[in-house]
């Protein structure tokens, strides 16, 4: 066993079987695979979601998240996610690379972590605008998880054309303008949410009267992300540049929301401990 729970080793085991089926459907065309697949992840998403809800009863009341929480959300959000984008857009690719990222987050959540909790501050009129910023923060997360997915998905079949350089992968893939499209769709979600998120806290740091964290490095680097996802979004409607460098600005906005959100050992408050 590896975690000494039989249920979590159980989800765990089927979510990664579930994965092997999609990736036999992206590869070969596999449509009974692929069946089989989205029945064995329809079960994970049923069990993670029962655990969600015995988990939102836990916490609802509580002032205290735990890193465990926020990673085992994001992971059900990405396979709800996936399961929308294989109803509505039948990118098959694409709902391999999010369910990826979203086993690599359970496991990661499951496995790799001790229980660490995220205290936050206790001052009970903050508290209400903290639970909004991290509901906010973490649908953030997810949908901008999916726009720098596009936006990898982007660099790949737009370096292979360049290249002459044709392979099946790239043949499952949509086409560079769907790409840039829907990548440009989902940052209208998630960009929104995360300007939200930052905004929810900065008045939930002005409420206790302590505008010097605003300089904290997480939320530094956080509204740092937030600039670069703007421009990124401004450049794309004034198409002022090529949808590669579109991209690269995306993943960019991506890649420092990321170091902001495992910056833990540098942050002063909000640490995973």
């Amino acid at each position: 066993m590896i975690t000494q729970d039989w249920l979590t080793d159980a989800v765990l085991y089927i979510y990664a079987l579930s994965l092997l089926f999609f990736v036999s459907d992206a590869a070969s065309g596999n449509r009974s695979a692929r069946k089989v697949g989205t029945g064995l992840l329809v079960f994970v998403w049923v069990v993670q979601t029962i655990f969600l809800l015995f988990l939102l009863l836990e916490r609802f009341s509580s002032a205290a998240l735990t890193l465990r929480d926020y990673l085992f959300f994001v992971s059900w959000l990405l396979v709800s996610a996936s399961f929308i984008l294989n109803r509505l857009l039948r990118a098959e690719l694409l709902v391999l690379l999010v369910n990826v990222v979203g086993f690599a987050v359970l496991a990661l959540n499951l496995i790799g972590l001790k229980k660490q909790n995220l205290e936050l501050e206790p001052w009970e009129v903050a508290r209400r605008l903290l639970i909004v910023h991290v509901s906010l923060i973490t649908l953030a997360f997810a949908v901008l998880t999916i726009t720098a997915l596009l936006g990898v998905m982007y660099l790949i079949l737009h370096r292979g054309l360049k290249a002459k350089k044709w392979t099946h992968v790239m043949s499952r893939m949509p086409s560079l303008e769907w790409l840039d499209r829907f990548a440009y769709r989902a940052g209208l979600i998630g960009i929104p949410l995360l300007l939200l998120s930052l905004s929810t806290g900065t008045v939930a740091l002005l409420i206790k009267d302590s505008p010097a964290q605003l300089l904290d490095e997480r939320v530094v680097l956080s509204f740092a992300a937030g600039i670069l996802y703007v421009f990124y979004i401004i450049r794309r409607i004034v198409s002022r540049d090529d949808g590669a460098k579109l991209a690269m600005w995306n993943l960019l906005g991506y890649a420092l929301l990321v170091v902001g959100f495992f910056a833990s050992s540098v942050s002063s408050f909000h640490r995973w401990i």
